[in-house]
């Protein structure tokens, strides 16, 4: 469902997106082709991690971004045993996470909006929480400049929704500006005794966290 007088908005989002993942590619060339021989050098082959994803409206897309995990094996099934020292500081750094601008300018996602997440979890969402599919998922968002991964799936859900609700370039822009912050000081990264963030239990109510 589009807002009234979202349209504007929508298209000039839209090209921002374009221009900054041109731009983003481009500079981050150097940087993705250092840290694909590092992944095959530390962790092996592939070096891109590929997974289907809901995006907008629900519809499924292929989210890249580089690995971080051994592959799973009957020695490493969780996600705490498949994360390797080298995926662990790739992670804190954020640079996993450049391959994403190909979605971006794909149109799949865009450089900010709710993140995208398991296609299980769309069973599980509140009718509110859903709303947090109305938008392209983003790059960073929100939620993601509130905590990350370090608050609970009820908070996270309900600052994506937030985001629909009161979406603009400007927030955009704020949202653009603290992810840096937060990225440099390597904050909320994983959730306390998890690799990265425990399953969505599904419900409104997440404040026991395991």
């Amino acid at each position: 469902m589009t807002r009234p007088g979202a349209r504007p908005y929508d298209v000039v989002k839209r090209g921002l997106d374009v221009v900054g993942a041109v731009l983003g590619l481009i500079v981050s060339a150097p940087v993705m082709v250092a840290v694909a021989i590092a992944i095959a050098v530390h962790i092996g082959r592939p070096v891109l991690f590929v997974q289907r994803r809901p995006g907008r409206q629900g519809q499924p897309f292929h989210l890249l971004k580089f690995r971080s995990m051994l592959p799973t094996s009957p020695n490493h099934v969780a996600d705490e045993d498949r994360l390797t020292e080298f995926g662990r500081r790739l992670r804190a750094s954020s640079l996993d996470e450049l391959p994403t601008l190909w979605n971006v300018l794909k149109g799949d996602m865009s450089l900010v909006g709710p993140r995208p997440l398991l296609p299980e979890y769309l069973s599980r969402y509140s009718p509110e929480q859903a709303r947090r599919h109305e938008v392209r998922p983003g790059i960073t968002g929100l939620a993601q400049v509130r905590g990350r991964n370090a608050i609970t799936w009820e908070e996270r859900l309900y600052w994506d929704v937030v985001y629909v609700d009161h979406r603009s370039l400007a927030l955009d822009a704020r949202i653009l500006a603290q992810t840096f912050a937060v990225v440099l000081r390597r904050e909320g990264v994983a959730a306390p005794g998890h690799a990265t963030m425990y399953a969505f239990p599904g419900g409104e109510n997440d404040r026991n966290r395991p």
